[in-house]
């Protein structure tokens, strides 16, 4: 059953700028810069019997992703990979997701912001399949958005920065109102792009189909995937993908941290088959991430 508390009202510790801090006394002013001016930056993450999965990875990218907004954290990646193992372990959880977060201070006010001071949160809670325990099932049913994800000269598409995903809870918010689980997103050229929060993967006559992330997230559960489908030597394509090349896809799938290996059943007007090739990639993901013999 998903917890319905409040985030603000739990029992637990955040880490939070170098020490640990009771869960309902983590908080930050109400003239933080990243309120105002979305200058945060985040990951999501997930552990495994008590181990991080591709933490160092996700570490690295949040660094990679406050630079690229203009702000360096004074924590190094092994630094951040040791605060996230200790906040998982204050929590006494094993299997558990994460959320470190970066973000700009308030020491000062306006779109200018040289001068405020940088800061970094983590905290971790238990929480089961994203889209709920039928979805590997059934697949899930996704609503095409009206909102489109940007063109890289318009936005930091390479950042996980938390204004990139304005749009992406409007499209899904518009998408659950109509009865969907979530919503496909198309880039500015009208290419297929990604879900709000995950990214997708097509299959047709054995291969795999994916869009090129030149302006999303190159997911790292996306790269995990692709890697474990060219073991089994499955062929996997990066390319551009066309709306109207949907309806010769056999399946469909989605892929990252908290969504892992989710099938689709159907995308606006088209309709996918929860097939083998989905079903046996989902399981070899959650093998990797548990540890199990892949074969």
């Amino acid at each position: 059953m998903t917890d319905q508390r409040s985030y603000d009202d739990r029992d637990g510790w955040i880490w939070f700028d170098g020490e640990l801090r009771p869960w309902r006394e983590a908080n930050i002013h109400i003239l933080t810069h990243a309120l105002h001016y979305a200058s945060s930056v985040f990951e999501g993450q997930r552990a495994y019997g008590g181990e991080i999965f591709k933490l160092s990875e996700h570490s690295a990218r949040l660094r990679r992703s406050a630079s690229i907004l203009g702000f360096d954290l004074p924590w190094s990646a092994d630094q951040i990979d040791a605060a996230c193992r200790e906040t998982l372990k204050a929590n006494g959880l094993v299997d558990a997701y994460m959320r470190p977060v970066a973000w700009r201070g308030s020491e000062q006010m306006g779109v200018a912001a040289q001068r405020t001071r940088p800061h970094l949160a983590i905290a971790c809670w238990t929480w089961g399949a994203y889209f709920g325990d039928e979805a590997a099932r059934k697949g899930i049913r996704l609503d095409i958005s009206p909102w489109r994800r940007p063109a890289p000269y318009t936005a930091p598409t390479d950042a996980k920065a938390a204004g990139l995903y304005m749009i992406c809870t409007m499209a899904k918010h518009a998408a659950e109102n109509k009865g969907y689980n979530d919503a496909l997103m198309f880039d500015w050229r009208g290419q297929v792009a990604e879900a709000t929060g995950a990214n997708a993967f097509f299959v047709k006559d054995g291969a795999i189909h994916t869009p090129v992330p030149d302006c999303f997230l190159d997911g790292i559960t996306r790269r995990t995937v692709i890697d474990l489908a060219r073991k089994r030597g499955v062929e996997v394509v990066e390319r551009k993908i066309w709306p109207e090349e949907l309806e010769g896809f056999e399946q469909f799938f989605l892929t990252g941290s908290a969504a892992e290996v989710t099938p689709v059943a159907e995308a606006g007007p088209w309709n996918f088959e929860v097939g083998a090739l989905t079903l046996q990639l989902r399981q070899d993901y959650l093998d990797l991430v548990n540890k199990r013999t892949n074969t």
